[in-house]
Parts: C-alpha cells; structure tokens; sequence
C-alpha cells in the first residue's frame, strides 16, 4: 500500500509518498480502507522533529482519517468510519484500536469524518470536561476560524451555550459566522467589544489556541467564576504568564486543556466523547468547514498551506 512517511525529519517538503507493507492488525484493531485524512499541527510537527513523540524514521502521518472498515471488533465490515491517532494513518489502509474508531453517522461525508475527531473531541473535552459548560453560558473563542475554531463554536452550540468568536481579519470572520458563531469581533480591541456585547458582565469560558499577546486581555474579559481553557500557543509569541492576583479579583480559573494525554489511557473514553458529539451530528450544529482538499500526494504542500496560516476551516487530503 502506499503511505505519505517522514523519511528524515526535515520538513513538510520533504515528506515522500511510499510503498509500505499493509499493516497487520491486532485483536483489538480495526483495520480501515482509509478514503481521506485530515491535516493537522501534529502532522507538521513530526515532520519537522519537533513534536513530543518521536517516532523513528521512516515513519508514517496521519492524525485524523475517515473510511471504511475491512475488518475487526465491533463495527461490521464497510462502514463508514472516521478515527484518530497519534499518527500513522496518512495511507491506503491502517490498523487502529477500536478505542479509537466510530461510527460515522451518514450525515458526513468521508471529508468532514476527516475533518472532525482530533479538534472537535478535543473542543468537547475542553468544554465538558474543563470547563463544565452550561446551557446559557457565553464561550469566547479565540482562533475561531481554525478548525479547534471552528469545533469549539459548533460544540458549545451543541451544549447551548452562546458564542463570540475572536478573529484577525473580517475573511475569518466570515468562516466563523459560517461555522455558527453568533457574534464576531476583530482580535484588535476585543476586550472592549466582548464588554460591550456582554453588558460588562464578561464571558464565562474563554477557549485560548492563540495565547501570547491577548492573553491577559482574555483574564480580564472573564465574569464571574469563568474559566480560560488552555489549549495552545498558535500565535507563536510566547508562552504567557499568569498573575495569580488576577485570579482572586473576580474569582476565576485558568485550566490547562490536554486532551490526547487525558483521553488516549482511558480505555473507552474517547467513545463515551463520540456519543456526546453523535445528537449534534444528527441535528446539523456540528458539520466540520472543509478550508481546501488535495490530492494524496499533495499531503507535504497541504502541511506548508497549514505552517503559513493559509487554512479557513480543516484542510483534507483524499486518499482515493
């Protein structure tokens, strides 16, 4: 079978389209004819080396992937499915643990299957598990028109909760309106704009992929008991730190959001996330934004569009 593999860890550019042994499942694996991959910031990381596994050379990506299964526990042969893993499935066929397969409900396509379960399990984590949202609550999002963006909105909709997105530019902004936010504002000056939009009362979640800068302005756009939910540092400015007096001011939280660490040695945790995000399926709050799709053996360019923050909404690359 073919597999897009890092054959030295030297970039996207690099990566090689190569012919590889099928793999062998196990007896808890379910071995999937994979129809799409989704691209994510993992994928460029390990490309690069630069990632917290490192894998030995050569080795395949693939976070997300979408298809149908061959065979294994618990899903019969060709249903539609869409899984995750820490990488590996960017080719023909892969073996995953069942843990790790759904059922991918026929309202999604195999792009939007491969578009959804790293950022909107973790969206869902964040917000559930983190951040105990609640029905009638406001969720700040910053990043709001990447694809952790983009879930977040969709899931806190899910839950009922209100959303303002946070963008750097009025195209984003429109992929996040898309998307359901149900107010927009421009990352300059958002502080004021969420006082403005939440009568001064302030958001109860703030949903951070962007860190750096904005950081303290989203402590200080926090209500009462609300709680900022780290989830990364995607502007690239640093890594911000927290005066804890703030903290006691108003009552508020800082919550760390690592869901891969929490959810991957939790044995059918991951499942019990699929069936909290299948009714939002169904009813059309959750419907992954494609941003682009490419050809399997564009996967190297579709990472180097990702790097230069080209993407609005999840980029996919089809596999057949």
């Amino acid at each position: 079978m073919r597999a897009v593999q890092v054959v030295e860890p030297t970039g996207p550019e690099h990566l090689e389209l190569r012919e590889v042994p099928d793999p062998a499942p196990g007896p808890d694996e379910v071995l999937v004819e994979v129809h799409a991959v989704g691209v994510s910031f993992p994928d460029l990381l390990l490309s690069r080396g630069e990632y917290q596994l490192k894998p030995e050379p050569p080795f395949t990506l693939g976070v997300d992937f979408a298809g149908t299964v061959v065979s294994g526990p618990g899903l019969e042969p060709g249903r539609r499915v869409a899984g995750v893993g820490p990488y590996g499935n960017a080719a023909e066929l892969t073996a995953c643990h069942r843990d790790s397969v759904f059922a991918l409900p026929n309202a999604l396509s195999f792009d939007e299957g491969a578009a959804l379960p790293m950022n909107y399990l973790t969206a869902q984590f964040a917000l559930a598990e983190r951040g105990g949202v609640r029905v009638g609550e406001t969720v700040l999002v910053h990043g709001a028109a990447g694809g952790v963006g983009t879930a977040t909105i969709q899931v806190a909709k899910g839950y009922g909760a209100r959303t303002i997105a946070v963008v750097s530019t009025d195209e984003k902004g429109e992929v996040a309106r898309a998307a359901g936010a149900d107010e927009v504002v421009l990352l300059d000056g958002f502080k004021d704009a969420v006082a403005a939009l939440t009568g001064g009362r302030g958001v109860d979640i703030v949903m951070d992929v962007v860190g750096g800068d904005s950081f303290t302005d989203s402590l200080r756009s926090l209500g009462t008991q609300g709680r900022l939910l780290v989830v990364g540092f995607a502007s690239g400015q640093g890594i911000p730190e927290v005066k804890v007096n703030r903290l006691l001011l108003n009552n508020v939280d800082v919550r760390g959001v690592g869901w891969g660490a929490y959810a991957m040695v939790r044995p059918g945790y991951m499942q019990e996330q699929w069936q909290a995000l299948v009714p939002m399926i169904e009813s059309g709050v959750v419907k992954p934004p494609i941003g682009a799709t490419y050809a399997f053996d564009d996967f190297g360019r579709a990472l180097v569009d990702l790097d230069q923050r080209k993407a609005l909404g999840k980029l996919v690359v089809r596999v057949r």
